[in-house]
């Protein structure tokens, strides 16, 4: 499903957007890149252009889209985001260099933005990542969110509500029901991922649709 859908879901009907122009504009484009279609994509740079959401942001969301939807589909986003102009960051714009000296300071910084989201199942979290593989935990702590997602430039809230609008277009439940989680421990009121979802509707199928509401129902009678 195409624009054409957004905003019929019952979600956004019972719970009217409540998040900004800037950050609804950005969680939708999100949502495009885990679809991957250059069209949609140049139509959703074109309106978070008009929402005046700041090129920073989108920059640092195409970065973290690596560690989501895989280099491929990031690398189509951003080749569409230069296609329609926007600019590469420049020393002194708010980026951050990636050449750190300081293996350490990653590790201590990823391993401090990982509690944030993840809460209480932090530990659970670092025991099922070493059960799966030895290198996950310095994978995961280090490089995705020492690296990345603790970079400067876009809030940790708005980075896992554009999570959440990712998974739930890609149909990863598990994955999907972590961010929900995650949004709500970076401050993200119950309200605003009600506005994500119901942003997203047009991008998402029956299935997909299903899923995000059980996840997100979950979530919200457990109290996590």
């Amino acid at each position: 499903m195409g624009d054409e859908g957004r905003g019929t879901s019952s979600m956004t009907e019972r719970n009217p957007p409540v998040l900004d122009a800037q950050t609804a504009a950005l969680v939708r484009v999100a949502a495009a890149v885990a679809r991957g279609k250059a069209p949609e994509l140049n139509a959703r740079f074109a309106a978070a252009r008009d929402a005046r959401v700041p090129g920073l942001w989108i920059e640092e969301l195409l970065l973290q889209s690596m560690l989501v939807v895989g280099y491929p589909l990031a690398l189509v986003a951003f080749g569409a985001w230069r296609g329609v102009g926007g600019p590469a960051p420049v020393e002194g714009d708010g980026a951050e260099d990636l050449a750190h000296a300081d293996w350490e300071s990653w590790a201590a910084r990823g391993a401090a933005v990982c509690r944030a989201v993840y809460g209480r199942a932090y530990h659970k979290l670092l025991v099922n990542l070493r059960a799966l593989h030895p290198a996950l935990e310095d994978l995961v702590l280090v490089d995705a969110y020492g690296k990345v997602i603790g970079r400067p430039g876009l809030d940790l809230k708005r980075r896992e509500l554009c999570t959440v609008a990712t998974t739930a277009v890609l149909g990863t439940a598990e994955q999907l029901h972590s961010h929900l989680r995650g949004a709500l421990n970076t401050g993200a009121a119950a309200e605003e991922i009600d506005a994500v979802l119901g942003a997203i509707d047009g991008d998402l199928d029956p299935e997909k649709r299903e899923t995000a509401r059980e996840q997100w129902e979950d979530v919200k009678e457990r109290k996590l």
